[in-house]
């Protein structure tokens, strides 16, 4: 008969309440396991609130998403979820994801030869604690031409990604240098991630005995 008793404890469930796949493939490299939960129950109205800051924004966000993660999937019986969101600025405007080629064009033609600024907070939540942490990284881009623009436009890539581009894909030739977390560009800053995940107890598997 096994001593339950002396048995190690099980660490919580993680859910990331996410639909990047740039977000849940760097966690992944990290080592963690998880399961992405539905996008749809994790929504929430992004609009900002009146003289809110970029970074109260995003914190807000990452927060409100993980929460109602937690909520919708029944999870307080231990399970801790992960959320995050990502916001680009310039010139003291917030760029989310373009909503349509043209305005991915218009966002490009505003960040290229120049220095922009990408936020993003990772959020943390279970049944007891709630934990946020916001990354700031200093993106430049190179000089480019419309008809460079529209051609990396129409390959599809800046879709679905804040400020209509992406560092890690093609775009990644355009970025003539980064001041602070290339993870938390793409989405998911790795080192503040696995210092919140570390205070819920969660490890990556090759850290767990």
């Amino acid at each position: 008969m096994s001593n339950l008793l002396g048995a190690p404890k099980a660490p919580a469930a993680l859910f990331l309440a996410s639909s990047s796949p740039r977000r849940a493939q760097l966690l992944k490299d990290m080592g963690f396991r998880f399961t992405v939960l539905n996008a749809a129950l994790c929504a929430v109205d992004e609009t900002p609130k009146p003289f809110e800051s970029p970074i109260a924004l995003v914190e807000r966000l990452a927060q409100a998403k993980a929460i109602k993660g937690l909520q919708a999937s029944c999870l307080a019986q231990g399970g801790v979820v992960l959320s995050g969101d990502t916001v680009v600025i310039h010139a003291q405007r917030l760029m989310g994801k373009p909503r349509d080629a043209a305005d991915a064009c218009a966002m490009l033609s505003q960040l290229q030869g120049a220095t922009h600024e990408v936020v993003t907070a990772i959020a943390v939540v279970s049944a007891t604690q709630c934990r946020v942490i916001s990354v700031a990284t200093q993106v430049t881009l190179a000089p480019l031409t419309a008809a460079q623009i529209a051609a990396y436009v129409a390959t599809g890539e800046p879709r679905d990604k804040a400020g209509a581009y992406a560092l890690q894909g093609m775009a990644a030739q355009f970025v003539q240098k980064i001041e602070g977390s290339w993870g938390a560009v793409v989405g998911l800053p790795q080192f503040e991630t696995a210092q919140l995940l570390a205070a819920f107890a969660i490890k990556p598997i090759w850290l767990q005995s």
